[in-house]
């Protein structure tokens, strides 16, 4: 089997558009998955995270969309609005080589008003938890009844969050006469029945769903309970991270260690379930741009959390649940990168550590943290500045306009600028530090599409 994506019978102008987002050659999840999708067959995918998945589906529904038709033709369930998000993204960004395919993202936290006025300009895709779908449906506001495909993406996580009967309710309004695309880490009891109730003799596939150990470097060092903090802060000094996500059991213990780490000069970003949708949005695209070397986060505020070349997570709590350690240091080594993950604990945990070992098969050496050397004395510098800019897709925004207002006659060089993130109200753009404030200027003082937007360093 070739992993070549021109292997595949889809459009020229979707080849050259994967071309040029850098899909060079298909992962093995795609290139197990998206034969079987493209097909129209149903589908059981079980991979890992980071693994591709999501273009393993997204580009097989695009193929299915009559772009003429303003109606919902594929929902893609997923059990997070982070992960909601970043799915709905990843298909805008596949969805480029064709005209006017509109991705519109339904997710609790968020005001319901203007995503039902978003709905009656019509929606191709929608992307959504299944709590606010199921708002909609019972507004009148969603219909189901054209679509044509279903993905059920994280399939086990939402089981595990307890959506099997809104799952159940929301399936029942759609046509009989479907492709469902499910995807899933693990393959437990819940998954056989979900899928034998909703598919039609759905083909499996399979990719090694554990991080391989070449993937990760995974080391675990015991500490006392009173010296936990200075011990990760030993071992930020010890590997000098570009970043890093340090993961708490609490959102309490999220707040603690920020508030520690901050009073020692090593500012952190907090992401946890009490942060309202735009705050959270805010948190994840300041860490994905490098504007924050440090993101201490709880294990439900980072499901879908994808950061690219992330070369540390730290365990600052060992998790009970072998699944959960896997998802959290699964946000590092993918895509064929390495990865570090360091687990702290105390003696009182060393029987979570043992069972964890035996399950995963793990090395449970654990030296003194304290032996790691002195704590953090300087900061880790995050290399670029996020600003902020008032616009965003409503306004038309598009990741090109931004960069013209920045370049060009502004003056600034091209690698200086980074991601650019675009909402729907609000638009973000990475800039390197030395550069920030005459990107600012340029911004304020200058237009973007012949208008004056707003702009703000965050």
């Amino acid at each position: 089997m070739t992993d070549a994506f021109d292997s595949l019978p889809l459009p020229a102008d979707q080849i050259s558009n994967l071309r040029s987002l850098g899909y060079l050659s298909m992962t093995p999840i795609q290139a197990q998955a998206l034969p079987v999708a493209l097909a129209g067959r149903d589908l059981i995918a079980q991979a890992k995270t980071g693994s591709g998945k999501t273009a393993a589906f997204a580009i097989a529904l695009l193929e299915r969309i009559n772009p003429r038709f303003f109606g919902c033709q594929a929902l893609v369930l997923c059990p997070t609005r982070e992960l909601s998000t970043q799915v709905a993204e990843e298909i805008r960004r596949l969805a480029r080589y064709r005209d006017n395919i509109k991705v519109l993202t339904l997710c609790g936290g968020q005001p319901i008003g203007p995503q039902i006025g978003s709905l009656e300009h019509g929606a191709h895709v929608v992307v959504g938890t299944p709590g606010r779908i199921q708002d909609h449906l019972r507004k009148g506001t969603l219909d189901l009844s054209q679509a044509t495909t279903l993905v059920l993406d994280e399939a086990d996580r939402m089981l595990d969050m307890g959506f099997m009967e809104a799952m159940v309710a929301i399936i029942g309004t759609l046509p009989a006469e479907r492709q469902t695309l499910l995807f899933s880490a693990t393959y437990p009891d819940d998954i056989q029945s979900l899928s034998g109730r909703f598919q039609r003799q759905p083909q499996r596939v399979t990719v090694e769903s554990r991080h391989q150990a070449s993937d990760i470097e995974q080391r675990f060092y015991l500490s006392e309970p009173n010296a936990l903090a200075e011990d990760l802060s030993r071992v930020l000094a010890h590997t000098r991270p570009s970043a890093a996500v340090v993961f708490c059991n609490t959102k309490e213990q999220v707040r603690e260690l920020c508030a520690w780490l901050e009073q020692r000069g090593t500012p952190a970003l907090a992401l946890h379930g009490d942060l309202d949708q735009r705050d959270r949005d805010q948190v994840l695209i300041r860490f994905k741009h490098g504007s924050a070397a440090l993101l201490v986060a709880t294990d439900v505020a980072a499901r879908g959390l994808d950061v690219e070349n992330l070369p540390l997570v730290i365990n600052y709590h060992l998790p009970r649940d072998p699944d959960v350690y896997v998802h959290r240091i699964g946000r590092t080594g993918r895509a064929g990168q390495s990865g570090l993950a360091v687990t702290l604990l105390v003696e009182k945990e060393r029987f979570k550590l043992e069972r964890l070992a035996a399950d995963l098969g793990l090395d449970a050496t654990t030296p003194a943290a304290a032996a790691l050397g002195a704590p953090l004395i300087s900061p880790l510098t995050a290399s670029h500045h996020t600003l902020c800019i008032q616009g965003g897709r409503k306004d038309k925004l598009r990741p090109g306009d931004i960069l013209g207002a920045l370049t060009g006659d502004a003056g600034l060089d091209g690698a200086s600028i980074g991601k650019i993130d675009i909402l729907d109200q609000v638009a973000f753009v990475a800039v390197r530090r030395n550069v920030a404030d005459k990107a600012l200027r340029r911004l304020s003082e200058g237009r973007i599409k012949g208008k004056r937007f707003k702009v703000r360093k965050l």
